[in-house]
């Protein structure tokens, strides 16, 4: 048998991933020497393992103390509400003034099994798109949060400010998806290649040239809700990337939608609605996301001049 799989199975605690990475650090070794995780074992060999302590990890990352929205907390699991302009966990370009910075400042006991640089991070939110999350306090919710998510049964609902008008009240969007064939940094809707990515919409509320949408989606993809309305035609507002950007809002007819909506800098949307199983106790769990000041000044001038528009016609 393989050493990884030997070691997986031997605890529901640590995943076939996470062992891998300690054998590629050299914290495994099999009668006396490091191997690699594909070593195939024999009887009576012996395998050493080293578990880096709490204290241990995550390693080179330095807590830095923000204010955090958290909407729920027990030993376990955290859900927090996340400010857009956030980054979630360090990466090229972003080495400081993650999420993930302030989550350490606040508790230092994060799940190992992440990463070194992704403690306890189950699942994501792109930098400018706020709302809730749920994070794993120790490796055992890690395991159990990301079987979930892989299964599909986590509820995810977004809101979204798009482009448009839209002739029915709601849909599914069902394509594939994969890199930018061009853009690297992009994705896309592909055909004949990529990964399954299903979207559900319903219309919430029209103000002329722009709509609000309730999403749900069933797949976590990178940038899913962002690629797919820009691919039926209504780009999230404020989303440069994928459409939605300031040469999209030059060519708003209403001026005064434009006024509105020219201040946007970021992408207009919010995980409002997270739902889950607790990965310990097994209870539902929900969670209701406020929406982020910016995104709830929009709405309230939107609504305004919606207000305005209907009471001058009549």
């Amino acid at each position: 048998m393989r050493l990884d799989a030997f070691l997986s199975g031997r605890t529901d605690e640590i995943s076939r991933s996470h062992f891998k990475r300690l054998i590629q650090d050299g914290l495994v070794w099999v009668n006396s020497r490091q191997v690699k995780p594909g070593c195939e074992l024999k009887e009576a060999d012996q395998v050493d393992v080293w578990l880096p302590s709490r204290s241990e990890q995550p390693c080179g990352l330095s807590p830095e103390k923000q204010p955090l929205d958290i909407l729920y907390e027990d030993e376990d699991v955290l859900v927090v509400n996340k400010a857009p302009g956030v980054v979630v966990h360090p990466g090229a370009g972003h080495e400081e003034g993650t999420l993930v910075h302030g989550l350490l400042a606040h508790c230092p006991s994060l799940a190992t099994q992440g990463g070194p640089l992704r403690p306890g991070i189950v699942h994501r939110l792109d930098r400018h798109t706020s709302g809730a999350m749920v994070v794993a306090k120790s490796d055992r919710a890690y395991l159990r949060l990301i079987e979930q998510f892989k299964e599909h049964e986590v509820l995810k609902e977004y809101l979204a400010l798009v482009h448009g008008k839209f002739s029915q009240n709601g849909g599914t969007i069902e394509t594939l998806m994969d890199r930018h064939p061009e853009e690297r940094k992009k994705m896309a809707v592909t055909r004949g290649r990529g990964r399954e990515a299903v979207t559900g919409w319903k219309l919430e509320r029209e103000y002329g040239e722009v709509s609000l949408l309730k999403i749900r989606i069933t797949t976590g993809r990178t940038h899913q809700i962002r690629v797919h309305l820009s691919h039926i035609h209504h780009p999230v507002v404020g989303d440069e990337t994928y459409g939605g950007g300031k040469r999209r809002l030059r060519s708003m007819v209403s001026g005064k939608t434009r006024s509105i909506l020219h201040g946007v800098n970021r992408q207009l949307l919010h995980a409002f609605s997270l739902g889950f199983r607790h990965p310990v106790e097994g209870t539902p769990l929900h969670f209701c996301a406020p929406l982020s000041r910016d995104f709830k000044e929009v709405l309230h001038a939107l609504e305004e001049l919606h207000s305005l528009e209907i009471s001058g016609s009549s």
